[in-house]
């Protein structure tokens, strides 16, 4: 029986993009089952991040090295080499990575450790262009809490308070902070690190309200699918341009 594997061997499909190789040869068969299954028993951990991967991918390897003890007879055949990880059965659009929605965890994608995505490429590679889909653990539920890897991200309307008709679109997890943003938005407009900034939430049709606790997390914000952030420079006189806007000062963001 055949043991370990590289990405030439096998009946693997052909793929376009063309794969990026494997970085090192794949230990043997018994030895990538151990290691995955290993870290597969990992908790969930507030922060931790997690991989999604193909399952049609997944389970593909997951008889190439008889993952499940099934057939002994079979496992390390060429015939079963799971050739290059690809994900791209995942995506709405190949370009943007977009996840297609309502995809179920186990029928669609597998969730693993970060550590077990990096040792299934180093050992098969994957389709050219194709980035990890990395995804944050964070915290659900308020009276019980419990840990979930958060699979869809917010998505965030973001512009600049004097030219709020070119909106960017990007994606937050909702354990990310509003500093985080505030990052991201100033490198999207081009706002020196030396200019002092003020960031706003629109809340109803003509009222915003001042996100000015960058500690606190996006959940903790309130912040919702879709809103739409407004980030606003200082003049050189002092004044800020909402100074005299019909706005809610209220902060946000409350920890």
């Amino acid at each position: 029986m055949a043991e370990g594997g590289g990405p030439d061997s096998g009946n693997a499909a052909d793929a376009d993009p063309e794969p990026v190789p494997a970085q090192i040869p794949a230990p043997s068969t018994e030895c990538q089952k151990q290691t995955i299954g290993a870290l597969l028993k990992t908790t969930f951990r507030k922060g931790d991040e997690w991989d999604l991967i193909d399952s049609r991918w997944f389970k593909q390897w997951k008889k190439y090295v008889d993952f499940d003890r099934s057939d002994m007879y079979t496992v390390g055949e060429q015939s079963l080499y799971p050739g290059p990880i690809d994900n791209s059965g995942l995506f709405s659009d190949d370009d943007t990575q977009t996840l297609k929605e309502h995809l179920i965890d186990e029928l669609d994608y597998v969730l693993m450790p970060t550590e077990a995505w990096t040792k299934l490429v180093s050992w098969y590679g994957c389709l050219e262009g194709q980035k990890p889909i990395v995804r944050k653990v964070v915290v659900y539920g308020i009276f019980v809490k419990h840990c979930k890897v958060e699979v869809y991200l917010l998505e965030l309307n973001l512009c600049e308070n004097n030219n709020m008709d070119n909106v960017v679109t990007r994606h937050f997890s909702r354990a990310d902070t509003i500093g985080t943003i505030e990052k991201e938005m100033r490198s999207l407009f081009d706002i020196p690190t030396e200019k002092e900034t003020r960031l706003w939430v629109k809340r109803m049709s003509s009222t915003y309200e001042q996100l000015n606790k960058p500690d606190s997390t996006v959940h903790n914000a309130g912040l919702f699918q879709g809103q739409v952030l407004v980030i606003e420079r200082k003049n050189e006189d002092g004044t800020w341009p909402r100074q005299n806007a019909h706005i809610k000062s209220t902060p946000s963001g409350v920890s």
